[in-house]
C-alpha cells in the first residue's frame, strides 16, 4: 500500500567510494527509486560529499536536516547504509534518539532497516532492548565496586549532604549550613508542618546550597536523612535511568557509617515518628495499572474489553464476555513460537523471495561487468586515436555506440539497486522475524511490563476474544506472502477459556 510521506535523502560519499564508481548521483538515484516504490515524496537531498564520517553532527548540512526533522518538513531519512549516516557509534545512537523523539523514520538500504514498517520498528525495539541490556551489564559491573568503597568510607561521588562538607575525605558539619539543618528539626518538632518550616526558613533568609528557596519536599528529605543524627547511609539508592527518580535498595544492601551528628538521636526520632504518623493517616492515590493488551482486546460482539479495578480479567461491558489476564498473556506467549505459517510454507515463501532477489542481483552483476568491459573497449579505441592509428572519422563510429550503452547501464544500475533494496526490506528477511519471534519467546518471562508492552504495540493489530477461541492479528506481515498470522488459537476445552 502506498503511503503519503515526505522524506529526505542523505548523501555522504567518501573520495575513496567515488574512486570506486559510487558517485553521489548513483546513491541519490538509488534512494529515489526506493522512495518511489514506497510512494513517498522526496522533499530534500542533503549533500556531504567527501566529508569524514568520524563526526558529522555539527556539520551545517546535518543541522539543516535536523531542523527539517523538527519542523516536520520531512518525516524520514533514506541513506545507502549506516556507515554513510555516521561512523561514530555515539552519533548514530544520538540520531536514532532524535528521530524516535520526533516520530521520524530511518531507512538504511544496505542493512534493510526501515523503521516506517512495523517489522523495522520491531527490529529497532529488539536492538534497543539489547543495547539496554548491555548498558545494565556495564552498570552492574560498576555497581559491584560501590559497596566496597562505601564500607571503606570513601566518597561515592556527588556533593556532601546539606549541612556537611568533605574535609580530608571525611564528612564533617559545615559551619554555616549545620545550624540551619538543626533548625529544621527544632522547628518541625514545634510546628509539625513541613510547608510551615519551609516558609519560616525562607523568611529568615536561609536558602538551599544552590540558592533556591526551601520547599516542603526539601524539608521532608532533610528530616528523613539519618546523617543528621550521625549515621551516614551509603549504597542505599538505585537509579531508574536518566530523568527518573531513585529507588531505595533493600536495607540489607545499605552501608551505615558513623559521622559527627548535628542533632541528637532523640530529636531525630521524635521528628520521624511524627512524619510516620502523618503518612499513616494519609492514604496515597492508588497506582494506575496499565494492562499488557489494553486498547487491543476486542470482544466478538465488537465492543472493547477492559480490566475493571476489582477483577483480573478483560471484560466486555456489552455482553460480559471475559478472559483472564494471565490466560491471554500465556496464549500470546505461546503464539510467539508460531506466529507464522508452517515451516514448509515459510521455506517455500523465502525460497521464492530469495530467487527473485538473486535474479535481480545477477542482472545487476552482469550489467556492472558489461559496463567495465565497455569502458575498457572505449579506452582502447581512444588510445588508438591518440596514437594516430585510428582516423578521426572512425572514432565517432566506434566510440559513440559504446558510450551510449554505458550511459544506459549507468541509468539502469541505480534503478535496479533500488528494486533490490525495496525487495529486501519488503521481505525483511522473514527468517529474521521468525528468529526474533523465537528469541522473544525464550526471553519473554524476563521482560518488564514496559518492554512487553512495546513489543505488543509493534506487532499486534488487535486481539479478538471469541466464546471458545482467541484470534491474535499481527500488523507487519509481508503483503506479498501467503502468510496468515490471523490463525485462531483454539482454547476450547480449556478450564481457562473465555466465558
Amino acid at each position: 500500500m502506498k503511503e503519503d510521506k515526505s522524506v529526505g535523502i542523505w548523501i555522504r560519499v567518501s573520495t575513496e567510494d567515488q574512486a570506486k564508481g559510487e558517485s553521489p548521483e548513483h546513491h541519490e538515484k538509488r534512494a529515489r527509486y526506493y522512495a518511489e516504490s514506497k510512494g513517498w515524496a522526496v522533499k530534500e537531498v542533503y549533500h556531504l560529499e567527501a566529508v569524514s564520517g568520524k563526526s558529522v553532527m555539527q556539520h551545517p548540512e546535518t543541522q539543516h536536516m535536523l531542523a527539517d526533522i523538527h519542523s516536520k518538513k520531512i518525516t524520514g531519512l533514506i541513506f545507502s547504509k549506516l556507515a554513510r549516516l555516521a561512523r561514530n557509534t555515539r552519533e548514530l545512537l544520538d540520531f536514532a534518539d532524535i528521530f524516535r523523539e520526533q516520530d521520524a523514520d530511518l531507512i538504511s538500504l544496505q542493512e534493510s532497516i526501515d523503521t516506517s514498517t512495523p517489522a523495522g520498528r520491531l527490529f529497532y525495539t529488539m536492538i534497543a532492548a539489547m543495547a539496554q541490556w548491555e548498558r545494565e551489564e556495564i552498570a552492574s559491573r560498576v555497581a559491584a565496586s560501590v559497596p566496597i568503597r562505601a564500607k571503606l568510607g570513601k566518597s561515592l561521588g556527588g556533593a556532601a549532604p546539606f549541612g556537611y562538607q568533605w574535609v580530608d575525605k571525611k564528612l564533617v558539619p559545615e559551619p554555616k549550613e549545620g545550624p540551619v539543618r538543626k533548625q529544621v528539626y527544632e522547628l518541625f518538632l514545634e510546628h509539625k508542618r513541613k510547608r510551615t518550616i519551609a516558609r519560616i526558613l525562607n523568611e529568615r533568609g536561609f536558602r538551599t546550597r544552590n540558592g533556591s528557596k526551601f520547599s516542603d519536599t526539601t524539608v521532608d528529605r532533610l528530616l528523613r536523612d539519618p546523617i543528621a543524627k550521625g549515621q551516614r547511609r551509603a549504597n542505599y539508592t538505585k537509579s531508574l535511568g536518566q530523568g527518573k527518580k531513585w529507588n531505595l535498595k533493600p536495607q540489607s544492601d545499605w552501608v551505615l557509617i558513623d559521622v559527627e551528628p548535628i542533632v541528637s538521636q532523640e530529636l531525630w526520632n521524635q521528628c520521624n515518628s511524627i512524619l510516620d504518623e502523618q503518612e499513616k493517616n494519609r492514604k496515597p492515590p492508588a497506582k494506575k495499572t496499565v494492562q499488557l493488551f489494553a486498547g487491543f482486546t476486542i470482544c466478538h460482539c465488537g465492543g472493547r474489553m477492559y480490566v475493571p479495578s476489582n477483577m483480573k480479567k478483560y471484560v466486555c461491558r456489552a455482553c460480559r464476555n471475559n478472559i483472564e489476564i494471565d490466560v491471554l498473556e500465556a496464549i500470546f506467549h505461546e503464539q510467539l513460537k508460531s506466529f507464522f505459517v508452517s515451516p514448509e510454507e515459510v521455506t517455500k515463501y523465502l525460497g521464492k523471495a530469495d530467487e527473485t532477489i538473486r535474479e535481480k542481483e545477477a542482472l545487476l552483476g552482469s550489467l556492472t561487468e558489461e559496463a567495465k568491459r565497455l569502458r575498457l573497449e572505449m579506452d582502447k579505441i581512444m588510445k588508438l586515436y591518440t596514437d594516430d592509428i585510428l582516423p578521426k572519422e572512425e572514432l565517432g563510429k566506434r566510440y559513440q555506440p559504446l558510450y551510449d550503452r554505458v550511459k544506459r547501464i549507468e541509468d539502469q544500475v541505480p534503478e535496479l539497486h533500488g528494486e533490490v533494496d525495496f525487495l529486501k526490506i519488503q521481505y525483511l528477511s522473514s527468517d529474521q522475524i521468525i528468529s526474533d519471534a523465537k528469541d522473544l519467546y525464550n526471553g519473554w518471562p524476563d521482560l518488564s511490563l514496559d518492554e512487553k508492552r512495546k513489543i505488543v504495540e509493534n506487532i499486534i493489530e488487535n486481539v479478538t476474544i471469541e466464546k471458545d477461541q482467541v484470534s491474535i492479528h499481527l500488523s507487519y506481515l509481508p503483503s506479498s506472502a501467503e502468510l496468515t498470522a490471523n490463525r485462531p488459537h483454539n482454547v476450547k476445552g480449556s478450564s481457562h477459556r473465555p466465558a
